[in-house]
């Protein structure tokens, strides 16, 4: 690990040069000038983690010091060191964005303490930005996976409703991403840089879900020891993600009707009336017109709740978009699971595109898991597949019965049968060779007919030892 980088900016040699190896001594590398304009030109040469400078200073003083260490690199930490009857001065330094003071005569142990907070400070600040961008990354609109018109439509569908503050009903079954939708919508909204706190309504019993949603106060309850914000006040700024709200009970639907209308509750057993700013999504994967219609779901409600309706199709509604999502979890799991494994056979992969997938894309992402987990590397074939998925295929047209005469064997067979792995290839090949020839040799065109990668397709061509603008019969 380096060192971190210490400037030390202080007028008086007998001060600047003591502290210099005092910190050099704890085993920093540290920097000491006289003046401002020195320091500045320090911080410019070299990366630098802390600024140690007097507040009065001949020429550029210590609050343009910081100033001026701010614009060069704003995650510097600036400490000021201040005689006894300055430590108003030390203050304004402080609202002016330094991150501590200490007073002259330097108490040694008591500077590296500060020192030391302020390196760990910078540390988790550091950190912080970075998971912030990690998770801007991760829910990037384009991470919605397909191609599929209805994928299409609903990429654009979320980009234009994202950065509006209305409320978003999202609808659609089990595994199809609800959550994920969720929270696009709010990582690329105005509201991105504040909370995002989800409830799952279905989850939690009944008798705790209006605690949690709107806390409670001291005594409100046996065992409420303490008063406790709930999720509508951690949410305050950002965004609340009512997940399953189908779920939730009719009279807690009450509740829940006011404090949308209004932005404002009372904590359990409380009388103050507290009022946030949040955005509300909702999500359910039951028909709330249905439960509206059968009296389980308030009208009014579903109605205030319901202001941008936005539908999740189940998988097999997107069957185009099956090959981009395997090969996405592929990857993915590949990845952290530590395999190599590099592709999905054909025929495998159109098993999978003939299976219902009940399950939607949760189902499709356990199976890839399983799949990489057990492999391990090379190719997933047919014979990786479970029963249930190798048994949804069309089923074959019926052999004609004796009485209908003599079945007609077909040709492909003989007295010693045929290599169906073989036979496979030279059909991954055929098609392969039409798809190349359609699209006179573009790859990327040729990947979308065939409903694959074209990362997959290249892989393939060069595994065959073929060239995109290959004009022959592959399978000869």
């Amino acid at each position: 690990m380096s060192q971190s980088h210490i400037v030390i900016v202080d007028d008086e040699e007998t001060v600047r040069e003591t502290l210099r190896e005092f910190l050099i001594d704890e085993g920093y590398q540290v920097t000491a000038v006289a003046d401002g304009e020195a320091a500045i030109q320090a911080l410019k040469d070299e990366p630098v983690q802390i600024v140690l400078t007097d507040l009065r200073l001949p020429g550029m003083g210590g609050l343009e010091i910081l100033e001026r260490a701010a614009q060069v690199n704003a995650q510097i930490a600036c400490i000021v060191m201040t005689g006894y009857g300055t430590v108003e001065s030390a203050v304004k330094a402080m609202k002016a964005g330094a991150y501590d003071f200490i007073t002259k005569p330097i108490q040694f142990d008591a500077a590296s303490v500060v020192i030391k907070k302020a390196l760990e400070f910078q540390k988790l600040r550091q950190e912080n930005l970075l998971l912030r961008k990690t998770v801007k990354e991760k829910y990037r609109l384009e991470h919605l996976i397909g191609t599929s018109d209805v994928m299409r439509e609903l990429h654009e569908f979320v980009e234009k409703v994202a950065d509006s503050d209305s409320t978003i009903l999202i609808q659609g079954e089990s595994g199809t991403g609800k959550e994920l939708v969720a929270r696009m919508l709010h990582f690329n909204s105005l509201r991105r840089d504040r909370p995002l706190v989800p409830v799952n309504c279905g989850a939690i019993p009944e008798n705790l879900l209006e605690s949690e949603l709107f806390g409670h106060e001291k005594g409100a309850f046996t065992g409420a020891l303490n008063a406790r914000m709930g999720r509508f006040e951690l949410a305050h700024g950002g965004t609340l993600f009512l997940d399953e709200v189908g779920e939730m009970s009719p009279p807690l639907q009450v509740k829940l009707l006011r404090a949308i209308q209004e932005r404002a509750f009372e904590r359990v057993g409380g009388t103050k009336t507290v009022r946030v700013d949040v955005r509300i999504i909702a999500a359910t994967n039951i028909d709330l017109e249905v439960a509206v219609k059968e009296r389980r779901f308030r009208e009014d409600l579903y109605y205030r709740l319901n202001v941008i309706p936005l539908t999740i199709p189940p998988l097999r509604e997107r069957r185009s978009d099956i090959p981009l999502l395997v090969d996405h979890f592929i990857r993915q799991f590949s990845q952290t699971k530590q395999t190599s494994i590099r592709e999905v056979e054909a025929a495998a992969m159109n098993c999978l595109m003939h299976y219902s997938w009940p399950g939607n894309i949760r189902e499709l992402e356990n199976l890839v898991e399983r799949l990489v987990i057990l492999k391990r590397s090379g190719t997933i074939t047919v014979s990786e597949l479970p029963e249930k998925i190798l048994n949804s295929q069309p089923t074959p047209a019926p052999v004609p019965s004796r009485s209908q005469g003599p079945a007609q064997e077909p040709d492909v067979f003989n007295g010693t049968g045929i290599h169906l792995v073989k036979e496979l290839e030279r059909y991954e090949n055929r098609l392969i060779a039409e798809a190349l020839r359609k699209t006179n040799g573009v790859t990327s065109r040729a990947a979308q007919l065939l409903h694959l990668n074209r990362t997959t397709l290249v892989e393939k061509l060069k595994r065959k030892g073929l060239d995109s603008k290959v004009q022959g019969e592959l399978y000869v």
